[in-house]
């Protein structure tokens, strides 16, 4: 992996990890700004600047003091207060590819978030891989009152990243993901960052009216947690009602919508 150019879009990379998050290693991301691991994906190699991870993280899986040398490590303290700026964990969705997405939107300020290795689609047959590194805990499948849609959950943060003039892409070459995001390959992604050119990375239409009914049914629901810490307060949680939040953003990203 090269050193970072400077592109005319300022692109960032998030990489998860999936056993196809591998292929990171591969790639030429010098045209990346900004390349951010979540939790083990670091061990795919150097290339990265960014490594994000939750408070339960055993400190055993950080990268050494050699490997993290000229890096940044982002916790709970820098992300935190980030995602509250976008309505918080509850409306979010409390699992670190979507947290690891809205810190990027708010600390980085990028033109465009790429995804790969975050699809959140794991193999349900035994002795198979469910991360890079072999059998993994699905912590986006887990019984959470903010996981009950993941795809929801990516249409909220393209929406709110289109808001803020970033478009959000999938890189990934799987069949299936959760990621509603649009799908691009690399090189396309490296001629449109060095042209300077967004445009062919909104071609998912979005249905405006949808996106405001949820963001005001969020906004009356006023479920925040300033701590972060939404677990420790999810007994005040309507399912049903971020449910129907859910279903919102879902009718958001329908191409045969009004948008």
């Amino acid at each position: 992996m090269k050193a970072p150019l400077n592109p005319s879009l300022k692109t960032v990379l998030i990489v998860g990890s999936a056993p196809d998050a591998l292929c990171v290693a591969d790639w030429d991301t010098s045209f990346f700004a900004h390349r951010v691991v979540i939790n083990n994906a670091w061990k795919i190699g150097p290339g990265w600047d960014c490594l994000i991870y939750p408070e339960d993280f055993p400190e055993a899986r950080h990268p050494t003091l050699a490997q993290r040398q000229g890096k940044q490590l982002i916790t709970a303290e820098e992300f935190v207060p980030e995602q509250n700026r976008y309505g918080g964990f509850v409306y979010a969705g409390g699992t670190m590819a979507f947290t690891a997405g809205y810190w990027a939107l708010g600390a980085l300020q990028p033109d465009v978030i790429a995804y790969v290795g975050c699809d959140m689609v794991y193999a349900n047959l035994p002795g198979q891989a469910t991360h890079f590194y072999g059998q993994g805990v699905a912590d986006p499948l887990r019984q959470d009152v903010t996981l009950q849609s993941l795809e929801a959950k990516s249409v909220r943060f393209m929406a709110l990243a289109r808001q803020q003039g970033c478009a959000v892409v999938n890189l990934s070459a799987q069949s299936t993901s959760r990621l509603l995001f649009p799908r691009v390959g690399l090189k396309q992604l490296q001629k449109i960052s060095l042209q300077g050119d967004a445009w062919p990375l909104y071609e998912m239409p979005l249905n405006v009216q949808a996106i405001s009914e949820a963001l005001q049914a969020e906004a009356q629901l006023a479920y925040m947690v300033p701590s972060g810490r939404y677990w420790e307060e999810s007994s005040n949680f309507d399912k049903e009602k971020l449910s129907a939040i859910d279903d919102l953003w879902l009718l958001a990203a329908d191409a045969l919508a009004a948008a």
